[in-house]
């Protein structure tokens, strides 16, 4: 009896130091302190099928790792508001340490980013991002203006600076197309007088609808000359309309992006050129900023990533061809 006393009493002094002790898991059993909660990290992407979007996925899981916090991906399975608002509500339900977004609206998803923020939760933007300067402690992305004056002045070279150009785009109050455009326009009026710019149009990022409208823009202009078009899909259904009015290679097109079919359509000459962004240093970039601002280390509030002009003359070298986007990890 004595010896189950002194087990006993023991057993409830070792209860008592477990609590006390944190980390601990009985006495003289040699546990260490218990594992530190490991930083979770969240990536909500603009649209999850694009090779843009799953380039700056594969670098930032890579990135994480090295790191050593844990990151999950989700994101939109098309470029709406409507799609991305459930998704980010809830992200916001397991309030992570930090979330990687790129808002498919400017203002939309700026109630529900600070509420999020306003939790404990670290936000940057990355590649979109939204007018309300308070929402992130980092922004980054490509300096898109410049992009599109880099599409300008490459457009209206293989134009011989004359005819009519036209902008086709997803919609208004997308930061980074808005961006392309203001920068293309004002590069186009300034730069190039000659060149008569129509008017701006919008196919709600749906390659049907771009194929449809270039081709209701030839049958109106005859002396169309160039298209910008302003991202990824609407390079696809400008490439299909042409092909389809049989003007492939006589209109000039600048497309943004490096994706897979836009390298096959600058093989076979449908597109000119392609202003290539660096979505893998924007993933990379944001995984760092992240955890920065976690740390409370010091955060870059702003950071602009490398953009390149990629042409079938220069594609096969290895410092242009590293921009190519993936279409997997």
């Amino acid at each position: 009896m004595l010896e189950s006393s002194a087990a006993r009493t023991l057993a409830r002094g070792c209860a008592v130091l477990a609590l006390v002790v944190a980390g601990t898991t009985g006495c003289g059993s040699g546990s260490g302190p218990a594992a530190a909660k490991a930083t979770t990290l969240k990536l909500i992407t603009g649209v999850k099928s694009d090779p843009f979007y799953i380039t700056m996925a594969c670098a930032a899981q890579e990135q994480a790792k090295k790191r050593g916090v844990k990151l999950t991906v989700d994101g939109s399975a098309q470029w709406d508001v409507a799609v991305q608002r459930p998704i980010v509500d809830s992200v916001a339900a397991t309030r992570p340490d930090g979330l990687l977004i790129s808002p498919v609206d400017t203002a939309a998803l700026t109630p529900s980013l600070a509420q999020l923020q306003g939790a404990g939760t670290k936000v940057v933007l990355v590649d979109t991002s939204v007018t309300d300067s308070s929402i992130g402690v980092s922004r980054i992305s490509s300096d898109n203006e410049a992009g599109g004056r880099t599409a300008a002045k490459a457009l209206a070279g293989l134009m011989g600076d004359k005819g009519s150009a036209i902008v086709i785009s997803v919609k208004p109050g997308v930061s980074t197309t808005d961006a392309r455009i203001k920068g293309f326009t004002e590069e186009m009026k300034t730069g190039h007088p000659a060149i008569t710019l129509l008017p701006v149009l919008y196919d709600n990022d749906l390659p049907a609808t771009a194929a449809s409208q270039i081709q209701a823009t030839l049958a109106a202009h005859p002396d169309l000359g160039g298209v910008f078009a302003g991202n990824t899909n609407t390079a696809q259904g400008v490439a299909t309309g042409l092909q389809a009015a049989g003007r492939q290679g006589k209109v000039k097109v600048a497309a943004f992006d490096a994706e897979p079919d836009e390298v096959t359509a600058l093989k076979s000459g449908t597109l000119d050129i392609l202003v290539a962004q660096d979505p893998a240093g924007i993933g990379t970039q944001g995984v760092d900023q992240a955890i920065a601002a976690i740390e409370k280390k010091e955060v870059s509030a702003q950071i602009g990533t490398t953009m390149v002009a990629i042409t079938k003359a220069n594609m096969d070298d290895p410092a242009v061809s590293k921009y190519i986007y993936k279409d997997a990890c």
